[in-house]
This record gives C-alpha cells, sequence and structure tokens, in this order.
C-alpha cells in the first residue's frame, strides 16, 4: 500500500472515531424537556412499561420484621407552594426554590445568574423541574417510599411523596440565609402519632450548597424501625435542544487508598437498562466508601452530598443509589427528546428508640460545573467535584485528555483576565498552540514532501519486485534510508498532536465560561450556541428530519479554510499524476473535507466553530511558510549553493563560494 494511501486511511479513520463526537454536536434536533404548570398529584400506573418509571425496590437488608399488619396512615397538611432564596439580581442568593409540599419536594430550582438563552426575551434558567411519566409526578428531592416495622412484628409502608406535608413558617437565618420546613406524622388506627417527620431546606447568600436535614422522631413508646427513598435532583434541560446530550447520573466512591472513582450511566445507558441492577450505581473496588451522587447536564450539576451529624462524608447509612430514567412517552425504546433522568437514595434501616430522634443531613450543590471554584472551596475539592466534569476524549484516553483540558481552561481564564473576551483568547491560544507545535508540523510536512517525490522510484520498484515482497519491501527501505525519508514521520507527529487538539476541542465546548460569552456583539453574541447571523422560522428536510432555522457563517468561513488547506497540503505532488489511485483520492480528500466538517459542525457551538476555523486559516499560514522553505531548500539545492542532504529543517544555510585561487 502507498505511504500516501496509508496516510489518508489514517485521517479517514480519525474522521470516523471523531465523527459520532462531531456529528452528536453538529446535527439540530429540536428537544424539548416537557414542562407544566399545573401538575397532577402521583398515581401508579400498572401499564406503564418497567423502563418508563422508576422501580421502587426495597433495602436489601435487613429485612422488616415478619408479623401481621397494623392500621397505620401518614397525614399532612394542605398542598402548599414556599418559595426560598431569589432570582433578583440585587439579591445575593444564587438561585430561587420553589418547594413542594408534595413529598417535602423542590418543585422548581431557578439561577440568579444563568438565563435561558433567549435571544428576544431572556429568562432565568430554570434548572430543576417537575417529570411528568403517564400520571405520575416525580420532583427533586421528594420522600418517596417509607417503611417501619416493630420489633415484635408489624410493618407499614407509606407513599409520602404523593403526601401533602404541613409546610411551617420560613425562617431568616443568621448571615441572612432562609430555611423551610416540612412535617408528616404517621398515626396508628387511632389516630396517635407514632413517628414524625420533619424535613428543612436551608439556603444561604453566595453560595450554590444548601443544607437539607430530615429528622425522624420516634413518638411511640416502643422501639421501631424506619427506611426510606429520596430522589434526587432532576428535570434537568438539555443544553441548547441539541443532539448531543450531557445529561447523566454520576456517583463518586473513595478507595481504602483516598483516589476517587466515580460511576455514572447517560441518557443512552439509561435507556437501556431494563433491571433495577443494572441501574444500580456500584463502585469498582468493593472497600470503598460513598462520597456523592449527582445528576448532570452540560454545564450545571446536582451533586447530593450526604453527610454525619458533624459534617464529615462518607456516610455508610445509604443502602443504595439507583439512576432512574423517566420517559413521559412509556416508550423505552423510542427516544422523542423529552425524555429525563435523576436517581433514588434508599437509606438503611434506622432503629429509633422509644420517644427518640436520629436525623440524617445532606448537602445539595445546585451550580455550574467549574473547576476553579471546586478548587476553591476545600470541600468541593476534598470530594472531587472536578469528577462531574465530563471531557469528550473521542478515540484518547480519558488520563490524557483530562490533564491537558484542565490545563487549558486555566491558560484560557488566565488570558481572559489580559482580554476579557473569549472569542480573541480561542484564537490567540489557537495561534499559540501552532506556534508550540510548529516544530512537529514542519517534521511531519518535510518527512510527507520526501515520500511523495519518491513515490515514482518507490512504484518504480513495487512493479519490479511485486511477485517478490521480501525484496521489495528491503529495496523499498533502502530507498528510504538513502534519502533520509520515513514512511512513519509523515503521520506520526499527527498522533502527538491530536490529543492537544482534542483536549482543546473538548475544553471549549464544555466551558461553562463560554455559555452567555460575546465575541462580537453584531453576529456571534454567545460562544456556546451557533453563530445564527440570520434567523428564519425552521424548515424541516425530508427523511433525514434535519431542522435548519439560520444561516450559522462559521462553519462556510470553515468550508473556505479547509478548501485553501487541502490546496496547500503536501500530499498534492505531481507525482499523484503518475498514480491514477492516489490522484482519485486525493481528489476525493479535496472535495470531502470542505464539505463534510462544515455540515456536520453547522449547529455546532460557534466557539467551537470559532476555534477550528482558526486553527484551519493558521494551519494554512503554516502550510504556505513550511513549502516556501522546501521550495528555497531545492532551489538552493539545485543551484549547487548548499550540500543535497536528507535533511529539510531549520534555515537555510547558503554555501560560500570556492576562491578562484589559494595561496601556498
Amino acid at each position: 500500500m502507498n505511504v500516501k494511501t496509508i496516510l489518508i486511511v489514517v485521517l479517514v479513520g480519525f474522521c470516523l472515531l471523531c465523527g459520532g463526537l462531531i456529528v452528536q454536536s453538529g446535527f439540530p434536533r429540536l428537544i424539548l424537556l416537557q414542562q407544566t404548570s399545573d401538575v397532577a398529584t402521583p398515581s401508579a400506573d400498572a401499564n406503564a412499561p418497567a423502563a418508563a418509571q422508576p422501580a421502587q425496590t426495597q433495602p436489601a437488608q435487613p429485612q422488616l420484621q415478619a408479623g401481621p399488619a397494623e392500621s397505620f396512615g401518614a397525614v399532612g397538611g394542605d398542598r402548599a407552594d414556599v418559595t426560598i432564596g431569589s432570582t433578583d439580581k440585587a439579591s445575593a442568593f444564587k438561585y430561587q426554590l420553589v418547594l413542594d409540599s408534595r413529598g417535602a419536594a423542590i418543585q422548581t430550582a431557578t439561577f440568579r445568574e444563568f438565563d435561558d438563552r433567549d435571544r428576544k426575551e431572556p429568562k432565568p434558567l430554570e434548572f430543576l423541574s417537575p417529570v411528568e411519566v403517564g400520571k405520575d409526578l416525580w420532583l427533586s428531592m421528594a420522600n418517596q417510599r417509607l417503611e417501619r416495622s416493630f420489633a415484635e412484628g408489624g410493618a407499614s409502608a407509606h407513599k409520602l411523596g404523593a403526601l401533602s406535608w404541613r409546610a411551617l413558617p420560613v425562617e431568616k437565618l443568621q448571615g441572612g440565609g432562609e430555611a423551610a420546613s416540612f412535617e408528616a406524622m404517621v398515626v396508628d388506627a387511632s389516630d396517635r402519632p407514632v413517628l414524625r417527620l420533619t424535613k428543612t431546606y436551608r439556603v444561604h447568600p453566595d453560595n450554590y450548597m444548601l443544607d437539607v436535614s430530615l429528622q425522624m422522631e420516634n413518638l411511640a413508646d416502643r422501639k421501631q424501625q424506619v427506611s426510606y427513598e429520596l430522589t434526587g435532583p432532576l428535570g434537568l434541560p438539555m443544553e441548547s435542544g441539541y443532539r448531543m446530550d450531557m445529561r447523566k447520573v454520576v456517583a463518586a466512591f473513595k478507595t481504602p487508598g483516598g483516589e476517587i472513582q466515580v460511576a455514572g450511566l447517560d441518557m443512552k445507558a439509561l435507556a437501556k437498562a431494563d433491571t433495577a441492577e443494572k441501574r444500580e450505581l456500584k463502585p469498582r473496588n468493593a472497600d470503598s466508601s460513598f462520597l456523592w451522587v449527582a445528576t448532570v447536564s452540560k454545564y450545571f450539576a446536582g451533586i447530593l452530598v450526604p453527610t454525619t451529624a458533624q459534617g464529615e462524608p462518607g456516610v455508610n447509612w445509604i443502602a443504595g443509589k439507583q439512576a432512574v430514567y423517566y420517559n413521559p412517552d412509556l416508550d423505552a425504546k423510542h427516544s422523542t427528546g423529552d425524555e429525563s433522568l435523576g436517581f433514588v437514595v434508599r437509606s438503611v434501616p434506622v432503629a429509633l428508640e422509644a420517644n427518640a430522634s436520629q436525623t440524617h443531613s445532606f448537602q445539595l450543590y445546585l451550580g455550574p460545573k467549574d473547576k476553579g471554584r471546586f478548587d476553591k472551596v476545600p470541600l468541593y475539592r476534598a470530594l472531587g467535584f472536578e469528577h462531574t466534569i465530563d471531557f469528550m476524549s473521542c478515540c484518547c484516553p480519558t488520563s490524557i485528555i483530562n490533564p491537558l483540558a484542565f490545563g487549558i481552561l486555566a491558560i484560557m481564564n488566565w488570558m481572559y483576565y489580559v482580554i476579557p473576551n473569549y472569542g480573541i483568547v480561542i484564537i490567540i491560544l489557537v495561534f499559540i498552540m501552532r506556534l508550540v507545535l510548529h516544530p512537529v508540523t514542519k517534521k511531519s510536512q518535510i518527512a510527507m514532501h520526501k515520500m511523495s517525490k519518491l513515490a515514482p522510484r518507490a512504484e518504480e520498484i513495487k512493479q519490479k519486485y511485486g511477485s517478490n515482497k521480501a525484496e521489495m519491501n528491503k529495496k523499498l527501505m533502502e530507498l528510504y534510508r538513502e534519502q533520509g525519508a520515513s514512511p512513519i514521520m509523515g503521520f506520526l507527529p499527527m498522533f502527538v498532536q491530536m490529543p492537544i487538539w482534542i483536549a482543546l476541542w473538548s475544553a471549549i465546548y464544555t466551558s461553562i465560561d463560554l455559555r452567555g460569552a460575546a465575541f462580537l456583539p453584531f453576529w456571534i453574541t454567545d460562544l456556546s450556541v451557533p453563530d445564527m447571523l440570520i434567523t428564519w422560522p425552521p424548515v424541516t428536510i425530508p427523511w433525514v428530519e434535519w431542522q435548519f432555522g439560520a444561516l450559522n457563517l462559521l462553519p462556510i468561513l470553515m468550508g473556505v479554510a479547509f478548501y485553501l488547506q487541502q490546496k496547500l497540503t503536501p500530499m498534492q505532488q505531481p507525482s499523484a499524476a503518475t498514480n491514477p489511485q492516489l490522484a482519485q483520492q486525493q481528489k476525493m480528500m479535496n472535495i470531502m473535507m470542505p464539505l463534510m466538517f462544515p455540515l456536520m459542525l453547522y449547529t455546532a457551538p460557534s466557539g467551537v466553530n470559532l476555534y477550528i476555523m482558526s486553527s484551519t486559516f493558521a494551519g494554512v499560514i503554516e502550510q504556505y511558510v513550511i513549502k516556501k522553505h522546501i521550495r528555497e531548500r531545492e532551489e538552493m539545492e539545485s543551484q549547487g549553493l548548499i550540500p543535497t542532504t536528507s535533511k529539510m529543517g531549520g534555515k537555510v544555510k547558503k554555501k560560500k563560494p570556492k576562491p578562484f585561487y589559494r595561496f601556498k
């Protein structure tokens, strides 16, 4: 196989490996999360598919005591909504919570500092929202199933998610915070209270972390055992409505050696998980301690951290953590874009002595996935919140991509303090990367040029020794060694550069700092969405179901840059004329690259397209400089001004002319 053919195959392979990543971020698809303001009371739907609604699983152990069932009921209060926090720009709160007495849950959580990026009428971003599945309503942080038993026998279960708890007055906390509490009672057949549940939410100014506590108070004159299920944050919107859905459920564990490991399930994996066991979030190391579980999107995270009474993480009173897939259409096999995900945590049975109480405390982080913020807060850093940031590593190991991406983000943030425009920062960073990697790129281009020049002689050797493979390979290696050419050097540097460019691409794609950041006020006003120079009502293309509702100029400019780059690529040599196959491959590449990438990236975030376009134009300039160097070197060699050598790197040094005579 011709070396250029190998190189083309490698390039095409790289495109195919990254194709899924690029296609997912590029092809448009209108995906709306179903929301409602008039929600129904939860009810069981026995006909709903198992994958379409969360499974109510029993705690693994210990089992409830067997015995005759007793008549118990749960009582609460009137249906009520309670608001704490604020979205007022003048407020110090980071978000506003609308609490629902049903299940003592969070109905909605709305950010103050982030909007929904609507160009005409931007509104504060609603991060958490109710999710409806059939006749069931699911709310964030709702207490669901409660199970009780007595030592002498008798057990009962209660669906607290359908119960309206009694709302208590909102309290003002020291330091400017606010607290809201809800209360529910479990009574016996004589309406005598036997168990009191008090759930409290506390929000604090200038803090994305809120406190949640659940107090279980035994009002009976005998010992009882209590366990419960609690839903986590859910209803996270899909950022930008693109086909690339980065929502997932992640759980973190700490190994005995102190390493933090994560286990996660994304939307696709959850849709395929047809059993509760497959949805269970378990550590790779059985001796690991549980730290937290989170529902995350592209830019934000809802992280639930169970804590001890002293506030120390790593508790042992959580029996299980199960991811949940919510499909409003009750069809797990077909995705329509309105699906959501979340999780359920199950407590171990809590033994309560007569007239005794116990409190389970949680901390809930609702905020951006920002490593800079995580590093500044010791608790966030100790818990490893940075593991919620999911870089797209494509074909490279995450152990390589993640450190590179975090380093690039740190450089971008530092540059932003000097140049407060992330668009300019991206362009400058691309050119800096090109300069740093120029020696590697130059060596690769020179190697490709040499191989191209040797193509006719290599073809002669193949025709002469085609019947003897061993001899043919021997002669080819002798030719390459004689001329100082290397087939490997033509594409090996590309693999050296690949992780860096993928890390830069991923960093730009997932950076929360680029969300809502403008480059040009008259054109690119948000680097995290397409540039949308001109907009119109969405038009659907039949069969492929693509929707186009804007003219995005950046992908078109990118196509122009790719065309110019193909014109200057070292593979574009006259030797291709002697090889029809090679000439056809070059022609296909010259057509495919300028068309394929702009099409796939047509609706990609403008920050990503700006990076690719800048990199491509910088590559055009770089290739022009390298080709000029090669051309000058060859002219010098043909004129005898410099000796002919296999090495073509470095500066061209003119050969000193010999004198006409020498003095003896």
